[in-house]
């Protein structure tokens, strides 16, 4: 680590001898306040409000608000996972035959949105703390890689950054030492909750900055950080609901993620980070905005062909087109049991649904056991999913 002291911290001499190490501090948030950020940045921190605000207020309006935002939070843990190797896709953490949760990558995906939906209800009786944050730990590592390292465990031993087989000698970067690390999410925990005169735009890119630096677990320190940008923003009431995707663009410039992570450490370039931070949360805001847009259109519009060419099951109709925006990846049985209709029933339905173009087979060859995708709703959440 090539460390110019710049306000950002110090560099703590650990051990001695052969074992000697250097493991950095960052400063405290409160210290680095306020930061002169350049005109540009200005300009995006303010169209990344208003972006947000535009977000905010569709969701107030739009049909089936929650089934979207369940999608949402479906596509963050994607993206989120895939910035550290996951390679499932956004088909596969729908697919109902995946029940059992056989596929390594698919786990940690599902764990990472049910950690989602806990935290934000868990937000509903506890401050945003590091209680909460050892909580949602322990679910995203339940039962994935890292259940062995001590999953809701703050960590009791030095951990580092690097390439597979670096040491401490070596390391990309080593973060704080134990106490340390516990002085710092001391500092880190009250920043959050006290700091109430800062941007929550501002706030939340100095808060996962310094989560991601301090580095308190063992394992899932990045996916944690980065669930903690949205709750985050929701602490402070910039955002409702996780109604967006903010890995998006962070897993697009992975690279210049990582390096400006560093930049701060190393040469204290918080205005540089805070920068692009906004640049990726408005980019990410402005594509969910595209997608909530034609998600909507598209749901008007089968709404009403339904309604044109269904007759006397049009009923039964919208009852599956809100069945299929919540699960769009499905087979008869799960219809059956779902709108707790007869299979003869159900299986006319999404037959009318694959001839009027709402519902397409997977496999089209198959007879039995086949699953039907509501392709155009999966298309508008598939874009940018694919893995690195």
């Amino acid at each position: 680590m090539q460390w110019i002291d710049n306000g950002q911290g110090l560099l703590r001499k650990n051990l001695s001898g052969e074992a000697e190490y250097l493991s950095f501090v960052p400063a405290s948030l409160d210290s680095v306040i306020p930061i002169g950020l350049s005109e540009q940045t200005v300009r995006l921190l303010g169209a990344c409000s208003r972006k947000l605000g535009e977000l905010e207020g569709m969701l107030r309006f739009m049909p089936n608000a929650q089934m979207y935002l369940a999608m949402y939070v479906r596509k963050e843990a994607l993206l989120s996972a895939q910035i550290e190797g996951t390679k499932c896709t956004f088909d596969d953490i729908l697919n109902p035959e995946n029940t059992e949760l056989v596929q390594r990558d698919v786990a940690d995906v599902v764990n990472y949105i049910k950690a989602t939906e806990y935290a934000v209800e868990r937000m509903n009786e506890l401050p945003l703390c590091m209680r909460l944050l050892r909580e949602v730990h322990t679910i995203l590592l339940s039962g994935v890689r890292g259940s062995e390292k001590s999953p809701g465990e703050l960590r009791s031993t030095q951990n580092w950054i690097g390439p597979g087989g670096s040491t401490l000698k070596n390391a990309a970067y080593i973060p704080p030492n134990i106490e340390d690390m516990n002085d710092s999410l001391r500092d880190l925990e009250k920043f959050i909750n006290e700091a109430d005169d800062v941007d929550p735009i501002i706030k939340a890119s100095l808060v996962h900055y310094q989560f991601e630096t301090i580095h308190p677990f063992l394992d899932g320190n990045g996916r944690l950080g980065r669930l903690l940008i949205t709750l985050s923003l929701m602490n402070d009431h910039a955002l409702s609901a996780a109604v967006f995707y903010p890995s998006y663009q962070l897993k697009l410039r992975r690279s210049e993620y990582y390096e400006h992570l560093m930049a701060v450490r190393e040469n204290g370039e918080y205005a540089k980070w805070v920068g692009f931070f906004c640049d990726c949360l408005l980019t990410s805001a402005e594509d969910a905005v595209g997608s909530l847009e034609r998600l909507v259109n598209l749901h008007n519009a089968n709404t009403a062909l339904i309604n044109e060419s269904l007759g006397r099951s049009a009923t039964n109709g919208q009852r599956l087109l809100e069945l299929l925006e919540g699960n769009p990846i499905v087979d008869v049985a799960f219809v059956v049991k779902k709108l707790d209709i007869a299979r003869t029933t159900a299986s006319n339905l999404v037959k009318d649904f694959v001839d009027l173009g709402i519902l397409v087979q997977r496999e089209k060859e198959k007879q039995r056991y086949r699953t039907f995708l509501y392709e155009n709703y999966l298309g508008i959440l598939r874009q940018g999913s694919d893995p690195l």
